[in-house]
């Protein structure tokens, strides 16, 4: 009897040296672009599951600093990647992408596969309204660097706005760490699930330190790898498809780089864990706005050509507030079911479509 072997992740771990191959042949820029796209999907999967592994062992905040810094890794190295390559813009648009994939496409999709197996699912509106609560602070926190860039800075960068970035980005780390103590250690009981736990969240073999901190190493250092490949094709790649650098950041990048933590709250929200999928994909979304963007901006004063600068155009912040604002209605009863997800999803493709035919800037 043949043994048919389910689906996984792993098997794309296939387009690591299938991409290699296509950049010693010299390969088209397409071509390349998405071989190392879909070679960083397994890698991304890997240091998600690694990150759970180290903090199963440790206290609860070490935990939340370690899914802060390693469950967006691949989101940060992909974005570092192109700072350093001199792309700005796609910078800026996949912070803004990752946020509404996150909010409109991954928790939408949660809602859909728990509704189809589920009729209804209840989770914690206190929680989801902390979330949603955060996410209009780092809305709040787009608006105003572009603002001030748009009325006072229009000939370019001046010095206080560099200024007004580097504060900022200050304040938005210290909101995270308080957001940390305020979920982790003061008020823990806001957060809970109103369901009953069903044993745990990470299921299969324990892994040992050395084999998780060995893993998350050796995924970061192969994301870092794919990612240089992934940039240095991707403004061909544009304009080859007719794509700005804009729409490649807000939809491709950001997808690819949140494809492992999109897919657990999927198979969370399957498995009637739906507080977790909120947690997931809204805690996700607050760490790349508050942790993940002020580290961008920091870190581009010692790698990038330029200063990083929080000023995004008028369509990504106003898709930003969007998404915000419905995640934040859609979420607010506690309650969900499968058509909340088409919605979200819905809009999530109308914004998609709006940056793919948005013109190219010119200057």
């Amino acid at each position: 009897m043949i043994q048919v072997c389910k689906p996984t992740l792993n098997w794309l771990f296939v387009f690591i040296p299938v991409t290699l191959g296509l950049e010693h042949a010299q390969a088209t820029p397409t071509v390349l672009f998405f071989s190392a796209a879909l070679a960083i999907i397994p890698v991304a999967a890997l240091i998600v599951r690694a990150t759970e592994q180290v903090a199963s062992r440790t206290g609860d905040a070490v935990g939340g600093l370690l899914n802060a810094t390693f469950g967006n890794a691949p989101e940060l190295i992909i974005s570092l990647v192109a700072l350093r390559a001199g792309y700005p813009e796609m910078v800026r648009a996949s912070l803004i992408g990752s946020i509404l994939a996150n909010l409109l496409l991954a928790l939408g999709a949660s809602y859909l596969a728990g509704g189809l197996r589920y009729h209804e699912q209840n989770f914690n509106p206190v929680a989801a309204r902390a979330y949603s609560t955060m996410m209009l602070l780092a809305a709040t926190s787009m608006l105003v660097p572009s603002t001030f860039n748009r009325f006072f800075a229009t000939e370019g960068p001046i010095r206080q706005e560099y200024a007004l970035n580097i504060g900022i980005a200050l304040l938005l780390l210290l909101a995270y760490g308080l957001y940390l103590l305020f979920s982790l250690k003061t008020h823990p009981d806001a957060f809970k699930s109103v369901e009953a736990e069903e044993g745990s969240c990470h299921a299969g073999q324990r892994w040992s330190v050395g084999r998780a901190a060995g893993s998350l190493v050796a995924a970061s250092l192969l994301a870092a790898w794919m990612s240089e490949i992934l940039v240095g094709a991707a403004e061909a790649t544009g304009k080859a498809l007719g794509m700005t650098q804009i729409f490649i950041g807000i939809v491709f990048l950001a997808i690819i780089g949140g494809a492992a933590e999109s897919g657990s709250a999927i198979v969370m929200a399957r498995k009637n864990k739906i507080d977790l999928s909120i947690g997931i994909a809204m805690g996700s979304s607050i760490q790349i706005a508050l942790f993940v963007a002020p580290v961008l901006v920091l870190a581009s004063y010692f790698i990038a050509p330029q200063p990083l600068q929080l000023s995004f155009g008028r369509g990504e912040v106003g898709a930003l507030f969007l998404g915000v604002i419905l995640g934040t209605v859609v979420s607010g009863d506690g309650q969900s079911n499968w058509y909340k997800g088409v919605q979200l999803i819905t809009v999530y493709a109308i914004i998609a479509l709006m940056f793919y035919l948005m013109p190219m800037p010119t200057h």
